[in-house]
């Protein structure tokens, strides 16, 4: 690229650039009918031709009782035992989990050994050991696994990501990127989020922080090679938690830096910039689902600023894999791309204890 093309750059941002002509309905099975299932994956599925939800798992009778009278698509209501049983395998054809991140790997591997397609919520797992193990049942059952990272599937970041390897940044060099919520406002009697071991590790990291990580790695095609980190608790929520707010920088493996920024008691924002050689890009807020972003556009010394609504990022998440499975397609990136931000997860938090830096091994 010799120049910025605003026209090409900004043509694809609602345009999906895989294959979703494909005729059927994938049947998911809902595992965990937490706040997330209830209230952004359900009711997107309701009117989603391509996807459905017909099986609902929880451990709770009353979440299930609800689930039945009040879905409509829903054939079947289980407790996890029966779903690791093997109940009602014929009412469903992949599986979503969304449980606490250190009850992943259990779902997983029943899905596995029932021969099931897997969308794991973000991050895969509390641990870099048990991510590792749910990337090999899949890999030993022969059954796709994909991490729910929205921004993989948001048509934008697809075409952010096309651009960077036709080189319109020519060779990153700096990230900065940062995510923060109050969740005390969302959760006020609690949440799992701050508790170290459902979680995995803290509280902001492993569920904020991991967004402009792992959109980094998507975006730039790198992994991670070290971490250093900061990380402190002092409100009254956090207690159970280090990382009330959090610091860390991560290097990859093509020299690239990124420092990044992650809290649980802030203001809701979030953004992401990419700085090269030859151009830079900026997405802000970026990682929040239903919201009007803003990217700018930098090379040359030319400035362009595009706003625009984005799309239903579940949405899209979950059409991307029911007509990768409709027309037999290979999922991309994989569990073994996501095993690398849970290897980082637990690299930041021992680099903060520590105030040394540590290195990433997966």
């Amino acid at each position: 690229m010799t120049e910025l093309d605003l026209t090409a750059l900004t043509a694809g941002l609602s345009r999906r650039d895989w294959d979703d002509t494909h005729d059927g309905t994938v049947r998911f099975a809902l595992v965990g009918l937490g706040w997330w299932t209830s209230e952004h994956v359900r009711p997107m599925l309701a009117d989603l031709d391509v996807a459905a939800a017909t099986v609902a798992v929880s451990g709770t009778p009353e979440k299930r009782e609800r689930a039945s009278a009040e879905w409509e698509q829903i054939e079947a209501t289980l407790s996890y035992d029966a779903f690791h049983d093997g109940a009602a395998t014929d009412h469903y054809d992949a599986v979503y989990v969304c449980t606490p991140n250190a009850t992943h790997l259990e779902h997983v591997e029943a899905a596995a050994a029932h021969g099931k397609p897997v969308l794991c919520e973000k991050p895969m797992e509390a641990t870099t050991e048990r991510a590792r193990a749910m990337v090999e049942a899949c890999e030993t059952a022969g059954v796709p696994l994909i991490v729910g990272y929205r921004m993989q599937t948001d048509p934008v970041v697809r075409t952010l990501r096309d651009a960077v390897a036709d080189g319109f940044l020519g060779e990153p060099v700096h990230v900065q990127g940062h995510m923060s919520q109050p969740i005390g406002e969302l959760f006020p009697d609690g949440n799992w989020r701050l508790d170290e071991e459902l979680a995995g590790g803290g509280a902001s990291v492993t569920d904020l922080g991991i967004y402009p990580l792992n959109t980094t790695r998507f975006l730039l095609d790198i992994d991670p090679v070290s971490v250093r980190a900061t990380a402190k608790s002092a409100g009254a929520m956090f207690d159970d938690v280090p990382d009330e707010h959090a610091t860390f920088e991560v290097t990859f493996d093509d020299g690239t830096v990124a420092q990044c920024a992650a809290s649980q008691n802030a203001e809701f924002a979030a953004g992401l910039e990419i700085v090269g050689t030859e151009g830079a890009i900026r997405l802000e807020p970026g990682f929040f689902d239903n919201d009007t972003q803003r990217l700018t556009l930098v090379r040359g010394g030319d400035r362009h600023t595009v706003t625009y609504d984005s799309v239903g990022q579940m949405r899209e998440e979950f059409a991307y894999l029911a007509h990768h499975l409709l027309g037999d397609e290979p999922v991309d990136p994989t569990g073994r791309h996501a095993l690398a931000d849970v290897a980082t997860i637990e690299a930041v938090y021992e680099a903060a204890e520590s105030d040394e830096r540590v290195a990433v091994e997966w």
